[in-house]
């Protein structure tokens, strides 16, 4: 039986991951190795936390101690852990560098003590920058807008390094926007749909028409299964929704499940930085056999239904003192 070790598992897509391998792979053992930030809640994983595969361990991917033992016993490994929220990392990008590119250096150097069969880095198509027509290739520059995006860059960077100089057999996935159950109220689809719920206001940045190609939570958990199964070390996989709407159109959905007035919606100041599109080319993860399962007219009403349904879930978040503050910080200058 093979041990996978998943760094971060108690967010939103590491603990998708976690629920979804262990129902497709009865031969897997996974240890969740997560810090518990703002970010990271064991009730995400309250349906297996008594599955006798299933092991937790609170730990700091940045703090070698944490990641030594977990990663002697891993077979395989999946980092998720990551601060990934673009308006927090404007406010605070040192969160994101020691994270983002220190915790890689932490677990590529614990790779190189207790060698694993492979280790995967989690990213983001938001390496690329703006897209302004077509679709990035794994073989684009990366050029990052943000210090959320570079620190991202900066860390898959140095997973490959360890590729080239010591053999750590790393492969790279970069994900595009990802939406599902259980994804922190702060981003565009969950923190819409609460404030819809909550009478208060949609705050749009800038005219709306930012292009996001939107993948469906599942389809990004089965995309790295497939980079893990087939992938080759060095190399990295683009994994896309080929769904690319404005976040104009995810909103108005948004009102019509929650049955909401766009008197709701609030045009804002526009994020620095802010990239206008991305678009992902996944024709390389394509040939490995992957496929989408997910529709997503259907896939993003059954979202929204699922913050609907789970209120208990993300009030608790919202209305504990670390996201009030953040959300006053951020939204009181943005007029």
């Amino acid at each position: 039986m093979k041990n996978l070790l998943v760094t971060g598992g108690a967010g939103f897509i590491g603990s998708n991951f976690v629920r979804y391998m262990l129902r497709k792979h009865s031969d897997l053992k996974i240890t969740v190795l997560d810090a518990l930030t703002y970010a990271g809640h064991t009730e995400n994983l309250e349906d297996v936390w008594n599955d006798p595969r299933f092991r937790f361990i609170k730990g700091d991917i940045r703090n070698a101690q944490d990641v030594e033992e977990p990663i002697r016993e891993a077979d395989l490994v999946v980092n998720f852990a990551a601060e990934s929220h673009v308006d927090r990392s404007i406010c605070d990008p040192e969160a994101f560098i020691t994270t983002d590119i220190l915790g890689v250096y932490t677990l590529m150097e614990a790779c190189r003590r207790n060698p694993v069969e492979l280790f995967v880095q989690i990213s983001t198509d938001e390496v690329y920058g703006d897209i302004e027509s077509g679709f990035a290739k794994e073989t684009d520059p990366v050029s990052p807008n943000s210090p959320y995006s570079a620190s991202k860059a900066g860390g898959e960077l140095l997973a490959r390094a360890y590729w080239r100089t010591y053999g750590v057999p790393v492969v790279i996935t970069r994900g595009s926007n990802t939406y599902g159950p259980y994804q922190q109220p702060e981003k565009l689809i969950p923190l819409f749909v609460t404030n819809a719920l909550e009478d208060k206001p949609l705050p749009v940045y800038g005219d709306g028409m930012q292009i996001r190609d939107w993948l469906h939570v599942l389809d990004h958990c089965s995309g790295i299964e497939t980079v893990m199964l087939k992938g080759k070390p060095g190399e990295i996989y683009n994994i896309g929704g080929d769904n690319l709407r404005p976040n104009i159109e995810i909103v108005k959905i948004i009102l019509e499940v929650t049955g909401k007035d766009e008197s709701l919606i609030r045009y804002v100041e526009d994020r620095p930085g802010h990239d206008r599109r991305y678009a992902l080319d996944s024709s390389k993860l394509l040939a490995l056999g992957w496929r989408r399962e997910h529709d997503f007219d259907t896939g993003i009403r059954e979202t929204i239904r699922w913050y609907m349904e789970n209120q208990e879930w993300w009030r608790k978040i919202k209305e504990s003192e670390e996201h009030k503050k953040f959300a006053e910080k951020w939204y009181a200058t943005r007029k």
